[in-house]
């Protein structure tokens, strides 16, 4: 009658089906179709055990309502149902509520054929989100009080941090003075975490020892251990932040690692951050991604990131000593440690120090900072919609239905555009993108072509008569059995800049019908890349690949 689900931490939430108000046969069913979701794999977070757990309390008081309650599974009728969903209502919460109950009820074997298993079969139609995007002045306003609060943190720990090098240095403060004390404490503070703290003879909470508040100006967290960590409210900042630069939404920030800067970061110096992105599915699966960004300017993608490591610099290395391989972006301070976070699906904090950003964090800021909500689904909307102009974390068809398609932005934009939104639709409709899945190394069993690796060479798009490929290997781009990884990127930047030097000699009908495609598809390749390696793939070009693309072109590697 009790079910354990361990979430994807280890951690474990108990559910007790003897509390329910039905008779004990049905609970026992439940119990065993709730606890064929806990299998490892299915349900990773208690939140989603959660919601189900509250939805079946609704339902379970639904049936001990009814004049001859059923007593167990194969005893709800057709009609019970029925009377169910008209009491569900049409609005987002009550078609969530069919979805969960539906799916549950399902899952038993003696509901899975008959009238019964027709009518939950029956699809609902789902209610349009009431999520809209922000206007331009509205999203500004958000942007602004976030780079307002998330800059000021970030200038003081930067600042304390310049002082902390040059007590370590020991050349420009004489020892005992107050600028030496203060060097002192940010010493002790970015080594433990802590100032060293004594207790009143009163009981009193334990307070930073006088010598050091009096050099600090005070015992505030202000004055005291905010000098090198972020605070809660300056973590959820940085969030903002990054949704508003990156259209990431909260769980991906939550949870997101430490990006690494990549090993070769090119002539220029200027460092390109590799980013895993992990979004988590409802049920079963996770969406990863992986994106690039450089850091070579204050307006750059990637200057953010630099900013967001720098600020967390101090909590983040505390972090790794005491649990090595924590590895969160989002570390922040609080002054009660070892205080437990809002779910136990995140993970513990580890002395004074918590990770990412929980919902309740936001909807705290936007109060304070007077905003009617929490800004990250309105805001995400906002970028993926209407700046980025592309899916983030989902596929195409998501995001043209769930975010373009519904937004009143977008829609009054689009009327004044209509003509020039028809004409370019038809032009991407033309337009070759690249379909080919980019790798980090070659996998085996994979297929060597002049332009990338093939996955399955007998069962492409372009099958020959005689089988196998009947494609040109400039077409392999476009398949979607190919496979491009570094060893290809030097020859597939050279033949991009040959394309563009026969841009200017041949006439542009036949230069467009004859390599068009073509080059679109490496423009793709060359975007998704990035700016830095794209530059390191053609310091990279050899003989042989300057060898290989001339014959490429010249048709002797046709097919």
């Amino acid at each position: 009658m009790v079910v354990h689900h361990h979430n994807r931490a280890g951690r474990v939430k108990e559910y007790d089906f003897s509390a329910m108000p039905v008779a004990e046969p049905m609970q026992r069913s439940l119990a065993a179709v709730f606890a064929g979701f806990c299998r490892p794999g299915t349900w990773g977070a208690h939140t989603t055990s959660e919601g189900y757990w509250y939805q079946l309390e609704v339902f379970t008081k639904f049936l001990a309502g009814l004049e001859n309650p059923p007593r167990d599974l194969d005893e709800i009728t057709s009609a019970v149902v029925k009377q169910w969903r008209l009491g569900l209502g049409t609005n987002r919460g009550s078609y969530h509520a069919n979805s969960l109950i539906t799916r549950l009820l399902l899952s038993d074997g003696r509901l899975q054929t008959g009238p019964v298993a027709d009518e939950l079969a029956v699809r609902r139609k789902e209610p349009k989100s009431q999520i809209q995007s922000y206007s331009e002045a509205e999203f500004d306003e958000i942007k602004v009080a976030a780079r307002r609060m998330f800059r000021s943190a970030l200038l003081r720990i930067r600042e304390n941090a310049q002082h902390l090098e040059r007590w370590r240095q020991g050349d420009y403060y004489q020892e005992g003075s107050q600028g030496w004390l203060v060097g002192q404490a940010l010493d002790i503070l970015a080594r433990t975490g802590d100032l060293p703290r004594s207790v009143h003879q009163d009981a009193r909470p334990r307070i930073v020892i006088r010598k050091y508040a009096k050099a600090l100006g005070g015992r505030k967290p202000a004055m005291t251990w905010q000098r090198l960590f972020l605070s809660r409210m300056e973590a959820v900042a940085l969030g903002v932040l990054l949704m508003a630069e990156y259209g990431w939404n909260l769980s991906v920030i939550d949870h997101a690692e430490v990006p690494r800067a990549l090993p070769d970061p090119g002539e220029d110096g200027h460092p390109t951050y590799r980013i895993p992105l992990e979004k988590y599915r409802r049920g079963a699966g996770h969406h990863y991604e992986t994106r690039n960004v450089t850091d070579d300017g204050a307006a750059s993608q990637g200057r953010l990131i630099t900013q967001a490591l720098e600020a967390t610099s101090f909590a983040r290395a505390i972090v790794e000593n005491l649990v090595p391989g924590t590895d969160r972006l989002i570390v922040w301070r609080t002054h009660k440690p070892g205080r437990q976070q809002a779910s136990q699906d995140r993970l513990p904090p580890v002395s004074h120090f918590h990770f990412g950003i929980h919902t309740s964090y936001t909807q705290e800021w936007a109060h304070a900072q007077g905003f009617s909500g929490a800004p990250f689904q309105r805001g995400r909307r906002t970028v993926n919609a209407l700046d980025r102009r592309q899916p983030g974390q989902n596929s195409q068809e998501t995001h043209d239905r769930r975010y373009v398609l519904v937004d009143k932005r977008v829609q009054a934009e689009a009327v004044e555009v209509i003509a020039v939104g028809a004409e370019d639709a038809a032009l991407r409709a033309r337009t070759g993108v690249l379909a080919a899945e980019l790798r980090e190394q070659p996998t085996a069993g994979d297929v060597e072509t002049a332009t990338a690796d093939c996955s399955d060479y007998n069962n492409g798009p372009h099958p020959a008569p005689e089988g196998g490929c009947g494609a040109s290997f400039l077409m392999c781009l476009g398949c979607q059995n190919a496979r491009v990884h570094p060893g290809h990127h030097g020859r597939l930047a050279h033949l991009h800049t040959a394309l563009t030097n026969l841009r200017s000699v041949v006439p542009p009908p036949a230069w467009k019908a004859d390599w068009g495609e073509t080059h679109e598809r490496l423009e793709d390749l060359k975007d998704k890349l990035g700016a830095a390696t794209w530059s390191q793939a053609l310091a990279q070009v050899g003989d042989a690949d300057r060898e290989l693309i001339r014959h490429l072109l010249t048709g002797d590697l046709d097919t």
